[in-house]
Formats: C-alpha cells, sequence, structure tokens
C-alpha cells in the first residue's frame, strides 16, 4: 500500500520528528542518511532500523494520534484510519507512480475485517464487503455460489498447512525455556516427534476437508517445495525423508504407539499430553483439529486442544508443543524457507534447531542461484533434516476461494499472496 518507503520520513522518525517537513528538511534529511550510510555510521542507521520495525505495527490509526510522517510513500493508496479488529480505509494516492499504470477507476478502499465461514458469505449477500477471498468449508463454497449478483472462483492457493512441533524456545523470547516432551533434539524428543507426526490423519483430512472443494489437492510431502505442480516437487519427495510418514493411518498409528510404549508403557490409559495451539475464527481449522484430537488417543497422546482467536502471537508461546497454521507465499524465490528453519529464523517459532550444517545448507540456498537439479538437491539434503528431526509435517496446499460482486471488473485470482487486492490497478465498474 505504502510503495517504496521513504528514507527522509525514517530519517525524521527516528529523530524524533512528529509532523510533516519541509521540502528542505526532507532532503537535509535524505543527505543525512546517505552521509551515516557511507561512513558506516551506526547510530542513525539502529534508530531508522527500529523505527523500520516497531513504528509501523499499529492497528488503530487516525489524524489526531497518528504520527503524519508514518503516512509518507509513494503506493497505490494512502491509509486515511484504521480501528484495531474491525477496518482500514485507504485512498487512491494522486502522486503514485512507483508501480502499473492505473486502468480502474477505484478511489477509496475500506478492508473489513470478517470472520471465515457464514459472516464473511453474510457481509457479501447484504452487501457489506465487495470482494472476499478466504478459507471456506465445502458448505461455504455450496453457499457462496448461490449469493445472487456474486460471482465465485477456486483454484490453488500459494498457502500450505502444516503441522509444527516445539522442540526449542523461540530463540529471541528472551530465553523462555521450553521443557515439554518434543524439547531437544535428544533419542526420545525426536521419537516422540516422529510418533505425533505419524498419527496425524493427514489423509483423511484432506479427503474430508479440502477434496470436496478442490478434488485435484492431494497431501504435500515437502516444505521446501510446497506444490505438487511444482516442476521440482516429483524430484524431492524421492530421497527428502517424507516417506517415513506415508502408509495408511492405521498402520502409522501401530508405529506411532509402539514409539510413545517405549517411553510410556501404559500410554494407552495415561497418555502424553500434548497443549495444541488450535487457530480460531475458522470453521475448516475446527473441524481439521476434532479429526487429530480423535486419533490422537489412539497412539497414546492427549491433546488439549486450546483455541485461540488471535493466535498469531501465541506461535512464540513455549507453552504449546505443537500447533497447525499456513506458510502463504509472497514470492517464488528459492531462499524463502530460510527464514522458517534457520536456527535463528526470524519464522522459526518452534525453536527447531538442524545445527550449524542445516544452516549452512540454508545459507547457500539463500545466497546463490541454482539450476533445478542443484536446488532440488540441497532441498533434498534440508528436508532429510527437518523430516528426520520430526519438526514439521505438511498437510496440503489450501484450495483458493475468491467472491465478489459481480459488477466489479478486473478481478483476478492469484495464488500468491495478496491473493485478491494483487492487481487493483484493474478495478473498476
Amino acid at each position: 500500500v505504502i510503495g517504496p518507503r521513504p528514507t527522509h520520513a525514517l530519517v525524521h522518525l527516528a529523530e524524533g520528528k512528529t509532523a510533516l517537513q519541509t521540502v528542505a528538511a526532507n532532503e537535509a534529511a535524505r543527505d543525512r542518511f546517505y552521509a551515516a550510510y557511507k561512513a558506516k555510521s551506526t547510530a542513525l542507521l539502529k534508530d531508522m532500523g527500529k523505527i523500520w520495525s516497531t513504528s509501523y505495527n499499529i492497528q488503530d490509526v487516525n489524524a489526531s494520534t497518528t504520527n503524519p510522517l508514518l503516512w509518507v510513500g509513494n503506493g497505490p493508496f494512502s491509509v486515511v484510519s484504521a480501528i484495531k479488529g474491525q477496518s482500514t480505509t485507504l485512498k487512491a494516492n494522486p502522486r503514485y507512480n512507483s508501480g502499473p499504470a492505473v486502468s480502474g477507476d477505484i478511489q477509496n478502499v475500506i478492508q473489513k475485517y470478517v470472520a471465515d465461514g457464514n459472516p464473511a458469505i453474510q457481509a457479501l449477500a447484504n452487501g457489506e464487503i465487495t470482494l472476499y477471498a478466504g478459507q471456506q468449508t465445502a458448505d461455504g463454497v455450496a453457499a457462496l455460489k448461490k449469493v445472487a449478483g456474486v460471482t465465485t472462483e477456486g483454484g490453488l492457493n500459494s498457502t500450505y498447512e502444516h503441522v509444527d512441533l516445539r522442540s526449542g524456545a523461540y530463540f529471541s523470547t528472551g530465553g523462555t525455556p521450553y521443557t515439554g516432551p518434543f524439547a531437544g533434539n535428544g533419542e526420545k524428543a525426536t521419537q516422540l516427534r516422529r510418533a505425533f507426526l505419524l498419527c496425524v490423519p493427514r489423509e483423511e483430512i484432506v479427503t474430508k476437508l479440502v477434496n470436496p472443494i478442490n478434488s485435484a489437492i492431494k497431501p504435500l510431502r515437502s516444505v521446501a517445495v510446497p506444490s505438487t505442480l511444482d516442476p521440482l516437487y516429483g524430484r524431492v519427495i524421492t530421497a527428502n525423508g517424507s516417506q517415513y510418514y506415508e502408509g495408511d493411518q492405521e498402520s502409522k498409528n501401530k508405529r506411532a504407539l509402539a514409539i510413545v510404549k517405549k517411553y510410556q508403557p501404559n500410554a494407552l490409559t495415561n497418555p502424553i499430553k500434548i497443549n495444541f495451539l488450535v487457530p480460531g475464527n475458522n470453521a475448516r481449522r475446527a473441524a481439521q483439529a476434532l479429526l487429530i484430537d480423535a486419533n490422537m488417543g489412539k497412539c497414546g497422546f492427549d491433546t488439549v486442544m486450546d483455541t485461540v482467536v488471535d493466535w498469531s502471537p501465541q506461535l512464540r508461546n513455549s507453552k504449546y508443543d505443537a500447533t497447525f497454521f499456513g506458510w502463504q507465499a509472497t514470492n517464488t524465490a528459492q531462499g524463502t524457507i530460510r527464514a522458517n528453519w534457520r536456527s535463528d529464523g526470524a519464522n522459526n517459532y518452534n525453536g527447531a534447531n538442524g545445527g550449524p550444517a542445516l544452516d549452512a545448507l540454508l545459507d547457500d540456498v539463500f545466497s546463490r542461484p541454482m539450476s533445478p537439479s542443484v536446488l532440488s538437491t540441497a532441498f533434498i539434503k534440508i528436508e532429510r533434516t527437518i523430516f528426520g528431526n520430526a519438526y514439521t509435517l505438511p498437510m496440503y496446499q489450501h484450495p483458493a476461494v475468491l467472491a465478489y460482486d459481480s459488477d466489479l471488473k478486473g478481478v483476478k485470482l492469484s495464488a500468491l499472496s495478496p491473493v485478491k487486492e494483487w492487481n487493483f490497478w484493474e478495478w473498476k465498474y
């Protein structure tokens, strides 16, 4: 929305300014940044970095209390206001020139936060929202298709659902310890993680919850190549360690229970307690949690399902042993998994630590272009560690659901995020 970030505004913010400045002051601020950059003077640069990392994380925005320097940008729209948990109002920027030329006629956009499922369907039917993309059940998709004056499209999303198991504390939480049953990379913890992932009824989840929306979706076997349509996918899964989690569910349950009984012989009557974070406000994930919970008892686990509406900040919380959610791609760069699996990765919420060798592989993939053959070999090595240590289980690529007012023209579905807003410049009535 904001577009290219203005260096002069970051300098002003870092220096404590609270109002828009003159052209001369802006040019001087730009020059101060450049001088600090050339001299490698970190004082100003660190202050600017702190602003960049923290000051834009605001949920309530209004003209009377929000620093206007935060609004400076060259994107297609400018933020006018935001109400936490309700909406964000945007207005077209007449000076926008940082991207594709606008051929549409949309001047104002109000982004409303509506829960998936029936609330979103009802909001479309009532004309409260014009455009929607999200996670729906099969019943929800059927209901969307019945709404008069609304066009509904489907396809594949770049988001993939996965179960993650905690093995350590998030690296930047100040050392909050994790001492649960999956802690560390010792034999017991690793074996219990393997047993738990074996017991996730992945095929049942896909068959019952996903295939009624998109019958082409299959259980996923790679986190580095999270799409069965990717040319690298078939090559990677042949040797990435994902075969361990294949087989019919009954046989996997037996394998899992045998592992658990090594450490807890009476596990069926005295199961291992697992605290499971469940993202709330999502009917499909609620059903997914029920299927997982129902099967875990057969493997000697007692899953305590904690459904949290504001779940994202809790991903770092060491009180949870397991969770599921979706990673959504915004690009197709080969090195995007680095932040998820490096020992100090910003997205490594569950404290997975595959050691220096894994970090080096991730750094290598991130740092240089690779041919498909070299890249697939690197991905195989990376995933052998991830699957061997049982840090995660990819489940399925999300089915895409897009619904919009039929009078709104130019809307196109995209697999990459942002799924629905990506071609705003073509929208028109």
